[in-house]
């Protein structure tokens, strides 16, 4: 079995890439993401335990009362029942350990399949988008877990009195891990409505006029999007990203009116005539023959 080289993309000053180029480009990155995030599912792999018991920090702030009482202590132990699943949790926090680790290399895998259709002024970029991206991603992981301490508590205690929890860890990670990742990923979005405005294909106009349709949105998405159905997640999420989502319009504001005035430098007035040599220069190229323009015609 042949594995495809991970060949050094060639230079490509006008953009452009065929279809092919595209996919083989494409297929090059997503290779190298792998690679990345497998190499940080082996810290993952390593580091499993301290990682569970920071995940499980949500579930064991539930008051005792709500939880399993294994053999009369008062931990928060969480069950499986399968044989093969403890082997497959630790795999998945070890897989999106490495992800979250690794987040840097692989979005700027991103960014750099992206670039080849910006131009050069545009991929300048490259370490802002980065730091950007690493910085809300780091910040929705962050309030998704703060949300975590709040919500999984109003979540099982919703049950009633005489009802405990015994959570699985396959079902209690995969709703951890899957807020966090939308969390993560959502806090994203405000980046992509920057980028699309520097790109050109999202004016600062379009946004300041759809702005209420815009939040009406955004609560839409964190309605759907969270995992829980309460109200207090849902908020949760939707108001820091209006909060991001007025920073990405004020930024594509400002950068489509400097942009205006480096192209009203550049225009000159209708009453200002332009420059034009009053002498003409002569033509001195040849034609394929060898002889001057003046004697072919």
């Amino acid at each position: 079995m042949k594995f495809p080289k991970l060949r050094r993309r060639a230079p490509n000053p006008d953009a452009r890439m065929s279809v092919l180029d595209h996919l083989r480009e494409l297929r090059r990155r997503v290779i190298i993401v792998l690679i990345i995030v497998s190499i940080g599912a082996v810290f993952g792999w390593i580091f499993y335990g301290p990682i569970l018991d920071f995940l499980k920090e949500p579930y064991c702030n539930v008051p005792a009362s709500k939880r399993l009482n294994v053999n009369g202590t008062n931990d928060c132990a969480l069950l499986f029942h399968g044989v093969l699943d403890g082997f497959t949790s630790r795999l998945k926090v070890s897989v999106i350990a490495g992800a979250i680790l690794t987040a840097p290399l692989w979005l700027y895998q991103v960014w750099a399949f992206v670039t080849p259709g910006l131009r050069r002024s545009e991929r300048r970029y490259t370490i802002y988008f980065i730091i950007a991206s690493t910085l809300l991603f780091a910040l929705g992981v962050v309030l998704a877990f703060a949300v975590l301490f709040k919500g999984i508590d109003v979540l099982i205690s919703s049950a009633g009195n005489g009802v405990v929890a015994a959570l699985t860890i396959d079902s209690y990670l995969s709703f951890v891990t899957l807020m966090l990742i939308v969390f993560g990923a959502a806090f994203e979005i405000p980046l992509l409505v920057v980028l699309a405005n520097f790109a050109g294909a999202l004016p600062a106009k379009l946004l300041v006029k759809s702005q209420r349709a815009g939040i009406f949105l955004i609560f839409l998405f964190a309605a759907v999007a969270t995992p829980s159905t309460d109200p207090f997640t849902m908020c949760a999420m939707a108001v820091p990203m209006c909060v991001l989502f007025e920073v990405a319009v004020l930024v594509a504001v400002i950068h489509d009116r400097r942009k205006a005035k480096r192209l009203a430098a550049v225009q000159l007035p209708d009453d200002q005539p332009s420059m034009v040599d009053p002498i003409p220069t002569p033509l001195q190229e040849l034609d394929q023959s060898g002889q001057s323009w003046s004697d072919t015609t």
